[in-house]
């Protein structure tokens, strides 16, 4: 019997690997293979692999409680880390929060308090987003396949246009004119409770959302009474080099969702919000068996005193600068032809593969996974043709291990043929 036999086939592997331990940017499968790793769990790892810090407060949490519900009673390390949180979040005014299992759950939760307090089910999202795999959330993001087929008829009252940003050719004026659009022929502004959007596209491909844009959508959010959802699941807690990415908008949003990074590894996700869209909902209208654990809400705690130093900052800096330089280094080497750039910002990129001749060609990233992972290199495709390579390697990666990986990385694009598709 296979190891996978009892697992639905229904999940894509990328890797096929069964993997036994992790330390910072390093895994190791269970035929002791080390792979430095620039998935990171997708995201969840910005910190690193079984951080010492997480992992001590992780094992102290478990010795005194491991579980209760919120909804039961409160605890202590769901309080202390919401207040906590809501501190560093740069919003304005007093916030209030909640926690959730993950970032799925966090998205479903703010439509249902948008709906709530705007009494309105209408809600905005864009091409591209991606923001969960339960059937409310899944209608929210901007592709079909594989999320959205045979799934039938979805929740009602989503719309969907284009994300505008430098890194995928959409202007300002194409997402206006198709908001424009939206308005005059499928449904009325004031049926709209939300938007919903990245503010740096995760699996989208690393794609940053034109700020002159952003500040458009939240003055048309303020002049019609809607709720702007900032989804910073993936793009938070560092990912793009600042605590939270939509600061390289300009705006702040009215409510803010969290998860992947938040707890080191742990399951969690939470919602923070405006204290008066938070507050005054119905009873028991918000809550969760498991949401806002103790044990993950202590690694949480732990997390955040990681995120208030400096080191961590100036590693993500360092980072950032490598990827940069050496990604116009290989474009100036003329290392392949299929290199065409980098996407997003700061700590958050990714490499798009396009041919100047062939462009995007789906089985060029296939062979690129498989001869990184045969060198010792695990990485992750993104964008709507699966072209474009995110970069998410823990923030904290030693700078030895960075240049390691991006030599193994550079050899594979290497071996690109030049001149015709992969077949």
């Amino acid at each position: 019997m296979d190891k996978h036999d009892n697992v639905t086939d229904a999940f894509t592997m990328v890797h096929p690997l069964t993997l036994i331990k992790g330390r910072n940017a390093k895994v190791w499968d269970d035929n002791d293979r080390c792979y430095i790793d620039f998935v990171g769990g997708i995201g969840v790892l910005n910190f690193g692999h079984c951080n010492p810090r997480i992992v001590d407060a992780i094992v102290n949490q478990a010795q005194s409680l491991i579980h209760y519900a919120y909804n039961a009673a409160g605890h202590l390390p769901y309080q202390t880390f919401m207040n906590r949180l809501c501190k560093i979040v740069p919003m304005t005014g007093e916030l209030a929060g909640m926690l959730t299992n993950c970032g799925a759950e966090a998205t479903e939760n703010a439509i249902k308090i948008a709906r709530l307090k705007t009494k309105r089910a209408g809600v905005i999202a864009f091409d591209g987003g991606f923001h969960g795999r339960t059937l409310a959330a899944v209608n929210l993001n901007g592709k079909v396949a594989p999320y959205k087929r045979g799934l039938g008829t979805l929740a009602g009252g989503v719309y969907h246009i284009p994300f505008p940003s430098a890194d995928n050719g959409v202007s300002d004026q194409q997402a206006i004119d198709a908001l424009e659009r939206l308005f005059t022929v499928e449904t009325d502004v004031d049926n709209i409770g939300a938007f919903i959007v990245e503010p740096v596209q995760g699996e989208g491909g690393f794609q940053l959302m034109s700020p002159s844009f952003a500040q458009y959508l939240r003055a048309f959010c303020d002049e019609h009474g809607i709720l702007l959802i900032m989804d910073e699941i993936q793009s938070g807690y560092g990912r793009t080099g600042t605590p939270f990415a939509f600061t390289h908008l300009g705006i702040e949003p009215d409510l803010l969702l969290l998860g992947k990074s938040i707890a080191g590894g742990l399951p969690l996700g939470a919602v923070i919000g405006k204290a008066d869209v938070m507050h005054g909902l119905p009873k028991g209208s918000l809550g969760g068996t498991y949401s806002g654990n103790p044990v993950a809400c202590a690694a949480a705690n732990a997390t955040l005193d990681i995120m208030q130093e400096d080191e961590i900052w100036q590693s993500a800096k360092h980072y950032a600068e490598t990827i940069e330089q050496t990604i116009a280094q290989w474009q100036e080497e003329g290392v392949s032809p299929w290199l065409f750039g980098l996407t997003g910002i700061g700590a958050m990129r990714g490499i798009e593969l396009r041919h100047p001749k062939y462009g995007v060609n789906s089985s060029v990233m296939t062979r690129v996974l498989s001869e990184a992972r045969a060198r010792g290199l695990l990485l992750m495709p993104s964008g709507q043709h699966r072209h474009i390579i995110r970069l998410l390697p823990p923030l904290t990666i030693e700078p030895e291990i960075l240049q390691q990986g991006l030599a193994i990385l550079k050899e594979v694009l290497k071996s690109l043929p030049n001149e015709a598709p992969v077949s």
